[in-house]
């Protein structure tokens, strides 16, 4: 159990299995991208942890950016995406994977994929490490995801509660 401003969290997903799941994805990607250089396109803040460990794992050459996208406020998501920074590179004609910490109504990356369709991507990829399938109603394809999880709020690992949370390896949710 961890405390975190005004909730309590109880272990859920441990670090061993995040690893093993982003291993599992990076190689995915490896066997996909092989002949390529993709960009990599984290979506901060929460991404970042993926970001890292993913890049370590994948074993062919590539490219990395970030945006930085908002939609959450407490435990709630505000279902409205605000774009804070954007891509600043030539992404016309290239491989772009999108990286996400966690999809959950799948509005920020219906809000990626409008923004990019005007940049004439040769291939527009999506990685999240959670998936809530009973929270994403968006017809929009994943093509690669780690760990499919309840509709239930986490911390950890990336994941904030209202700014705590993100630098635990582990990961919690809110206990009942």
């Amino acid at each position: 159990m961890i405390h975190l401003h005004d909730k309590t969290f109880e272990a859920f997903i441990s670090s061993e299995e995040i690893d093993f799941a982003i291993k599992n994805m990076a190689k995915q990607m490896d066997d996909d991208f092989f002949n390529e250089i993709p960009v990599f396109v984290g979506v901060l803040n929460g991404a970042f942890m993926v970001m890292a460990d993913l890049m370590k794992q994948y074993r062919g050459m590539c490219e990395v950016s970030f945006v930085k996208m908002a939609s959450y406020e407490g435990t709630q998501s505000t279902n409205e995406v605000k774009q804070l920074i954007g891509l600043n590179q030539d992404l016309e004609g290239r491989t772009v994977i999108i990286v996400e910490d966690i999809v959950d109504t799948g509005n920020t990356i219906e809000e990626l994929k409008a923004i990019l369709k005007d940049k004439k991507v040769k291939h527009l990829k999506i990685a999240t490490l959670f998936l809530k399938p009973d929270a994403f109603k968006k017809d929009i394809k994943l093509d690669y995801v780690g760990i499919r999880i309840p509709n239930k709020f986490i911390v950890g690992y990336g994941l904030d509660y209202d700014g705590l949370g993100r630098n635990l390896a582990d990961v919690y949710q809110l206990a009942e």
